[in-house]
């Protein structure tokens, strides 16, 4: 199955590092970040799951709740977050799903045979409170995710989810951003006191309206 945007995110239960849950039940009415990893106790998951520890309140201030996965078994994942929490200096509080029968990798398309056969490549999904994907990415297993990205980019989620914005290449939250094509000019102004920039009858600025 490969999942596209707009798609449904399926629901599942699944055994995890702080027990059973069911995902739509954990992730309530807020957003979600659904990440993979190939293998416990492999250098570079362990520095993404450390950054993400260390982001923990970043993620909580957008409402935002995050789980890994691997399909690894529980005991192993316990005896991994110790390892993460001693070499990355944090407290993994996030749960880790035990996907040992690789039904939640399948059913979300973490497995890409050409890459390998049996383990997770990274991928990673943002979910909006409508269970729907928002974004997808995909990383091969040598290289490490840059988690201050997927911070940026639900950011820009959230901001453009209730107003008629897009952020621009490299935006960043409380720069200005583009007022989307199908508004015009004269209402854009109407809608954005702040102030519209015309660069191009097509390339209009506009400050972040929600700051």
């Amino acid at each position: 199955m490969s999942l596209r945007l707009g798609d449904i995110a399926p629901n599942f239960k699944a055994n995890t590092s702080i027990g059973e849950i069911d995902f739509y039940e954990y992730l309530g009415d807020g957003w979600g970040v659904l990440f993979s990893h190939p293998a416990d106790y492999t250098p570079v998951c362990t520095t993404e799951l450390g950054k993400t520890a260390a982001l923990q309140g970043e993620f909580a201030k957008r409402n935002v709740k995050v789980l890994a996965l691997s399909v690894d078994p529980i005991d192993k994942h316990h005896g991994w977050i110790n390892d993460i929490n001693e070499t990355q200096n944090v407290n993994v509080e996030f749960p880790i799903i035990a996907d040992q029968d690789k039904s939640i990798a399948n059913l979300y398309g973490m497995i890409h045979p050409n890459a390998s056969e049996t383990t997770t490549v990274r991928s990673l999904f943002v979910i909006g409170p409508d269970k729907k994907v928002k974004l997808t990415i995909t990383y091969p297993a040598s290289t490490g995710r840059n988690f201050f990205e997927v911070l940026r980019v639900i950011d820009s989620l959230q901001l453009t989810a209730t107003h008629s914005v897009a952020t621009p290449a490299d935006w960043k939250d409380g720069e200005d951003v583009i007022v989307v094509n199908s508004i015009s000019t004269e209402d854009a102004e109407k809608r954005f006191p702040k102030g519209v920039k015309v660069v191009k009858p097509y390339l209009r600025y506009t400050p972040q309206p929600n700051k």
